[in-house]
C-alpha cells in the first residue's frame, strides 16, 4: 500500500474524506445510480468538482466505469445502492474481473448496528464479490477510509489489473473522521532484467518462424509504438488477441490478423507451425487460445516467451520457455535494446493472408450484407473513431473486417458479456468528446442494457448505434442448429422499432433493409448530432461471415 500524508481531516465526515481521496487520485467522474444507503457521497460529491453521470440501471453504470478504466489504465468508479443495486452492477465486476481492466465499485450497505439480521437490502459483500475481486472489504471505521481508499486504488492497478469493490455501511458515512488523506498511486511498471533479455535475444537469433501475439492490458500509446518497432526491427508478422486488434495498427505491414472468435485457418496455421511465439501482455484466455489447442499443454510445441505483468499467471494454462514478469509500458521500450536480426521472410505472405481474408466482403443471405457495412465503416471513420460492442455473432464481422488503427479505439469485453457497447459508448464519449464513439450492437445484445441511451441524451452525448436485428439470439441459434439440427426453442425473439425508440427519446432514428441505404442513413446521423440509433435488419440465415445457418444444419443432420 502507498504511504500516506501528513495530512489531517478534522471536523470532516467520512463521506467527506472519501470523495477527498477520489479528487486526490486523480477522479474527474464517477457513474452511478443514486440510492438512499449512501446520500452523503451524493451530498460530498456535489460541491467536489467531480462529475457525477447518472445512469439508468447499475449494471450499466458499472459497464462505463470499467471502460473508463479499460482505457485510461486507472480505475472507473463506480457508485450503486446496497442490495439490488450491488448485485445489479455484479455485471461490470466480472467483466473487469475477466478482462484485467482497474474498477471500483463503492456500494452502500446496511447501518452497521443492523448488520447480520437479514436488515432491508443486506448483502455480505465477502461472499457475493469475493471470487470477482481482487480485494473486497466493509469500511466500518470512519477513521480508515482514507486508508481503503488508498488501497483500493493500489489493488485495482497492480499486477494484473482488476475489480475492488468497498461497502459503506449508512451510518459510517454520516460519522465524523481523523482520517489522514492518502497520496496518489501509480502502479510500478516492471521492466524485463538484462538476463532475460539476453535469453530472449538468443531466442530471436534462432527462430525462423518467429510470431509476436499482443493482449491483454496495462498498454498505451506509447507502448503499442514501442512494440512496432520491434516487429519492424525483427521482421515479425504480429496478431492481436480477443478484442485487443487495437494494441496494433491493422494497415501496418506487419499486421497478420485477430486470434479471437472465428480466425483466418491461414492464421491459426501459422501460429501452430511457427518456431517461436512471443505473448506480449495478454494471459492464456480460452478464445484467444482457440479453446486452449492452440498450444499443446501443458508444454507447448514450439518454444514461448510469456511476458506478462502478472507473475501469478505465468505458467499457469502453458509453461512457458522463458517466463518475463514485466508489464507492458515497461517492456515494450525495453525490448530496443535487442539487436535486430534477418527479417523473417514470412511477413508478407502472413500479411496477404490476412489481406486475402479481409479485404472483400462475403456473400451474404438477404438485402443487407454485414461485411459491405464494416468495409463502408472501416473507409469512413477516422482513426481515432472508438468502435464498442457487447456480445453476438455479429461481433465475427467487426473482427474480421473492421482495422484498428490506434490505441483503445475498440473497447469490448473479452468475457463475451451482453449489452456492453452502449454503456462503453457513454464513457467513451464522456472521456473524449471530440472522437466519434461508435456501438454496434445485436438486437438481443442491446436491449440488455438500452435504457442508457436515455443517457447519453441526458449529457448530450453523441454516439450512434448502429443495431443488427436478425430477430434471434444469433450465437445460440448457432450451437442450436450445430447440437439440436431443426430444433428451434428458447432463441426468436419479437423486437420493437429500434429507430423509433431512438426518436421517442428525442435522438435521431433510422431503419436500413438494404445495404446501400446504410451509407446515407449513416450520414443523417451524424449530421444530427443527436445521440442516434440506426436500426438495421438483416437475414438470420446469414449467421457469420463464413457460413448459414442452414450449412450449419445440414452438416450437422449429415453427422
Amino acid at each position: 500500500m502507498t504511504s500516506q500524508t501528513s495530512g489531517h481531516a478534522s471536523g470532516r465526515t467520512a463521506a467527506q474524506v472519501l470523495v477527498r481521496q477520489l479528487r486526490i487520485q486523480g477522479v474527474t467522474r464517477v457513474f452511478c445510480v443514486p440510492g438512499e444507503s449512501y446520500l452523503a457521497v451524493l451530498d460530498a460529491l456535489k460541491d467536489s468538482g467531480i462529475e457525477i453521470i447518472i445512469c439508468r440501471n447499475e449494471g450499466g453504470a458499472a459497464m462505463m466505469a470499467e471502460s473508463h478504466g479499460k482505457v485510461t489504465g486507472r480505475p472507473g468508479i463506480c457508485f450503486v445502492t446496497r442490495g439490488p443495486g450491488a448485485t445489479n452492477a455484479s455485471g461490470g465486476i466480472h467483466i473487469a474481473q475477466q478482462d484485467s481492466t482497474p474498477l471500483i465499485l463503492f456500494a452502500g450497505q446496511v447501518e452497521s448496528y443492523n448488520r447480520g439480521r437479514g436488515a432491508f437490502q443486506e448483502l455480505d459483500f465477502a461472499a457475493v464479490f469475493g471470487s470477482m475481486t481482487k480485494f473486497t472489504a466493509e469500511i466500518d471505521d470512519p477513521d480508515t477510509v482514507a486508508d481503503h481508499v488508498t488501497r483500493a486504488f493500489t489493488e485495482a492497478m497492480n499486477g494484473r489489473p482488476g475489480p475492488v469493490v468497498l461497502a459503506l455501511p449508512h451510518d459510517m458515512l454520516s460519522r465524523p473522521s481523523n482520517a489522514p488523506d492518502g497520496a496518489y498511486v501509480e502502479a510500478p511498471e516492471i521492466a524485463p532484467g538484462a538476463p532475460q533479455l539476453e535469453q530472449l535475444q538468443a531466442l530471436l537469433a534462432q527462430a525462423q518462424r518467429p510470431m509476436l501475439l499482443l493482449g491483454g492490458s496495462r498498454w498505451d500509446q506509447e507502448a503499442c509504438d514501442a512494440i512496432r518497432t520491434f516487429a519492424e526491427a525483427f521482421g515479425i508478422p504480429v496478431a492481436t488477441g480477443f478484442r485487443r486488434a487495437h494494441l496494433f495498427d491493422a494497415t501496418h505491414p506487419n499486421y497478420a490478423g485477430d486470434l479471437g472468435l472465428g480466425p483466418n485457418p491461414k492464421l491459426l496455421a501459422r501460429f501452430k507451425a511457427s518456431d517461436l511465439v512471443i505473448v506480449a501482455g495478454g494471459r492464456p484466455n480460452e478464445l484467444t487460445q482457440q479453446s486452449y489447442t492452440l498450444f499443446d499443454l501443458p508444454t507447448p510445441q514450439m518454444k514461448t516467451v510469456h511476458l506478462y505483468p502478472g507473475q501469478e499467471e505465468i505458467g499457469q494454462v502453458w509453461q512457458p520457455h522463458l517466463g518475463i514478469h514485466a508489464s507492458p509500458r515497461a517492456f515494450a521500450p525495453a525490448l530496443a535494446a535487442l539487436k535486430p536480426n534477418a527479417h523473417n521472410r514470412d511477413v508478407r505472405a502472413a500479411r496477404q493472408d490476412y489481406l486475402d481474408w479481409s479485404d472483400q466482403p462475403t456473400p451474404q443471405p438477404g438485402a443487407v450484407n454485414l461485411s459491405e457495412i464494416m468495409i463502408w465503416l472501416r473507409g469512413h471513420l477516422p482513426a481515432d473513431a472508438t468502435l464498442t460492442n457487447g456480445a453476438g455473432n455479429y461481433a465475427a464481422w467487426i473482427h474480421r473486417f473492421y482495422r484498428f488503427r490506434r490505441f483503445a479505439t475498440q473497447v469490448a469485453p473479452i468475457s463475451g458479456f451482453m449489452g456492453f457497447g452502449l454503456p462503453a459508448a457513454v464513457a467513451i464519449k464522456c472521456l473524449y468528446p471530440q472522437r466519434p464513439a461508435i456501438v454496434l450492437a445485436g438486437d438481443g445484445d442491446f436491449l440488455m442494457t438500452g435504457q442508457e441511451f436515455a443517457t447519453a441524451m441526458q449529457y448530450r452525448l453523441p454516439i450512434i448505434v448502429i443495431v443488427y436485428d436478425n430477430g434471434c439470439y444469433g450465437t445460440i441459434r448457432m450451437h442450436q442448429e450445430r447440437e439440436y439440427p431443426g430444433r428451434v426453442s428458447g432463441t426468436e425473439l419479437v423486437n420493437p422499432d429500434f429507430a423509433a425508440m431512438a426518436r421517442s427519446f428525442g435522438g435521431f432514428g433510422a431503419t436500413v433493409e438494404k445495404t446501400e441505404d446504410f451509407a446515407p442513413a449513416f450520414a443523417k446521423a451524424e449530421a444530427s448530432g443527436l445521440p442516434s440509433i440506426i436500426h438495421v435488419k438483416y437475414d438470420a440465415e446469414g449467421i457469420t461471415p463464413a457460413t448459414t445457418l442452414s450449412a450449419i444444419r445440414e452438416k450437422a443432420l449429415k453427422g
